[in-house]
């Protein structure tokens, strides 16, 4: 280090730049002569410009070792790996449904195929990653350009030489640049500098710094540009998701859904989603049952997706079963049958207390309405248009097939009843509405029934709002049942002998999955005895069907009569939706009997008036 300049003053080696003058000074306050302090504004450019030739050294810099696990998968290897986890996950769904359910061995057929289609029609099917890993790790030499990874690998390093060189043609740049926005002023200040090295004055490293930042006080100009308020810089993109929604855990449940829908079982979402809540099907907390070697390779954000907090809503599952069986259909021509609807109505019509004759008069009035009992509208035949305007197919025919039965029902319910608060009274004995139940009974049957369903509910349940201190001895029990065959992993993963087995053994009577499946659940095994509507043949009272109310759903500060509203209420219980979708259902489908009721009058008419002109015409005649 060159020795420190001492002050021909007071002898200080101690020196400081004043902020507002520029000079360099002492501890005691002498000025630092034969110090110019120079501005660096270009007034006029000159012919030759000083370029400074630096040196780099030859080394090389290290390269960064990754502190990654080199177990966890990243990119579309660990997208390969996540459809794996998913499918592996599936088989068990499969073979899960097919022990609860006892269904024949070709389901399992139809559900690996259901799930290939799947893949194929995803927005991004998983690309065959395995391979170009195998490949590169190889060392067949540059990696391969098939498959979508390809393009966005990173490429190698290069030498140090290549490197070194790039960054000296920068430096030299940049070199170049200064050299032409110096002023001639700077040049003499360099000769100067030069003569005054040549006398032997030797300077310290802190005035070099002192006069150096001094050098670089900028100007009043660059004083301007800097206040000047920058131009905003461009948001930031939001990082896209590893995976899209259509492949989330949800999917593999709606292949099952599809898989039903191809052997004609009556089945409903609520179905599904009540073995999920029960850990009879396997979805929730999977990862406990996949092999090890599986899960080691998972890193945070898979582990995140295929870990799902709670069951699928029937609504979502519906729109992804819907776009599978619209593609299936739209790309490969495979079409999904309908809806085994007879068993769904009945179940519906029970839930609503309903007798059979509800039930005859809501096949009626489904098949005058078109309810759908299709996956998705494009599966269904096209409406019959009668004129050009005349649509292909009615709005809510993409609805739920289990809320469009329940909203057959409601509709049927509310012609013979009204459900407005106005008593409905029958005229004529032979009306098939003398079958049914009196409408205070049935309300009365009604709301027991989903109180009944409501105290049935198990303790395990996603929306139940009990505690372990509110429950009896019954339910603790079915609790820790449920946390038996929830929380434990796999028989074949748990440990033979440790402290907990030894001290708190488990029973060897296990409860079987069917034992705690309940099928009923939802449904009143035995209905109350309810009497039969009287006939009254006054004519100031309403009779069915007449004074009929249409409610808006769209109108947000209204209100429903209660009797209609505790009939909704039991629907979109039992059906898993909210009371606002099942009410639109309803509202579409009391539109549609409007308009049906509208034209029957306008064929009436003319048929009338067809037959009077042909009265006339012939009394003229004669």
């Amino acid at each position: 280090m060159a020795p420190r300049r001492r002050c021909p003053v007071c002898g200080s080696k101690q020196w400081h730049k004043e902020p507002s003058s520029g000079l360099i000074t002492c501890s005691e306050g002498h000025v630092l002569q034969n110090y110019r302090n120079e501005t660096r504004e270009v007034t006029e450019l000159g012919p030759h410009a000083v370029r400074k030739r630096t040196l780099k050294s030859g080394r090389k810099k290290k390269e960064r070792q990754s502190k990654a696990d080199p177990k966890l998968y990243h990119g579309e290897r660990a997208r390969f790996h996540y459809f794996q986890c998913l499918q592996l996950i599936f088989r068990m769904q499969a073979s899960a449904l097919i022990r609860l359910w006892r269904l024949p061995p070709e389901f399992e057929i139809i559900c690996r195929d259901v799930w290939a289609l799947h893949l194929s029609l995803l927005p991004n099917p998983p690309s065959p990653e395995p391979l170009l890993h195998e490949q590169d790790a190889a060392g067949d030499g540059e990696p391969s350009s098939i498959g979508p990874s390809a393009s966005r690998r990173t490429p190698r390093a290069h030498d140090g030489s290549d490197s070194d060189g790039t960054t000296d043609r920068e430096d030299r740049d940049k070199e170049h640049d200064q050299g032409q926005t110096s002023s001639s002023s700077s040049t003499s200040d360099s000769e100067s500098a030069s003569e005054s090295e040549s006398d032997g004055l030797q300077s310290d490293s802190e005035l070099e710094e002192l006069m150096r930042a001094n050098s670089e006080t900028p100007s009043s100009e660059e004083d301007e540009l800097e206040n000047t308020p920058r131009p905003k810089q461009p948001a930031r993109k939001r990082k896209r998701r590893t995976f899209g929604q259509y492949e989330a855990p949800a999917s593999t449940v709606s292949c099952l859904v599809l898989a039903c829908w191809t052997l004609r079982l009556p089945v409903m979402y609520m179905d599904f989603t009540r073995l999920i809540e029960s850990y009879d099907l396997p979805y929730l907390d999977p990862l406990r049952l996949l092999p090890v070697d599986m899960t080691r390779h998972l890193r945070k954000h898979t582990v995140q997706a295929l870990s799902p907090h709670f069951p699928p809503s029937p609504l979502h599952l519906h729109r992804l079963t819907s776009r599978l069986a619209r593609l299936m259909h739209s790309k490969y021509d495979i079409y999904t049958p309908e809806l085994n609807a007879a068993p769904v109505l009945w179940k519906a019509v029970r839930t609503l207390q309903g007798t059979p004759t509800l039930y005859v008069l809501t096949k009626r009035i489904a098949r005058l309405v078109s309810i759908p009992l299709t996956l998705h509208r494009s599966l269904a035949p096209a409406l019959a248009r009668e004129k050009k305007r005349d649509p292909t197919f009615h709005k809510q025919d993409s609805a739920v097939p289990e809320v469009a039965l329940a909203a057959a029902v409601i509709v049927v319910m509310k012609l013979v009843y009204g459900l407005d608060g106005s008593p409905r009274n029958l005229r004529d004995k032979d009306d098939p509405a003398c079958a049914l139940p009196v409408l205070s009974e049935l309300i009365a049957a009604i709301r027991a029934a989903e109180k009944a369903t409501e105290a049935a509910r198990p303790p395990y349940a996603t929306d139940s709002q009990l505690s372990a201190l509110d429950m009896n001895d019954r339910m603790l029990d079915e609790y820790l049942r449920f946390c038996e065959k929830a929380l434990l992993p796999r028989e074949d993963q748990m440990s033979t002998r440790n402290v907990t087995t030894d001290h708190f053994p488990l029973g060897e009577g296990r409860t079987s999955p069917l034992e705690m499946f309940d099928e009923s659940f939802g449904e009143d095994p035995t209905p109350p005895a309810m009497s039969a509507n009287a006939v009254d043949d006054r004519p100031d009272v309403l009779g069915p069907g007449q004074d009929y109310h249409i409610y808006n759903t769209q109108d947000i500060l209204g209100t429903v009569p209660d009797d209609l509203e505790a009939v909704v209420s039991r629907a979109a219980q039992w059906a898993g939706m909210d009371q606002d979708y099942v009410l639109g259902v309803v509202e579409r489908f009391e539109r549609r009997v409007l308009r049906w009721l509208e034209s029957l009058k306008r064929k009436e008419r003319g048929e009338r008036a067809a037959a009077a002109a042909a009265a006339s015409a012939a009394a003229a005649a004669e």
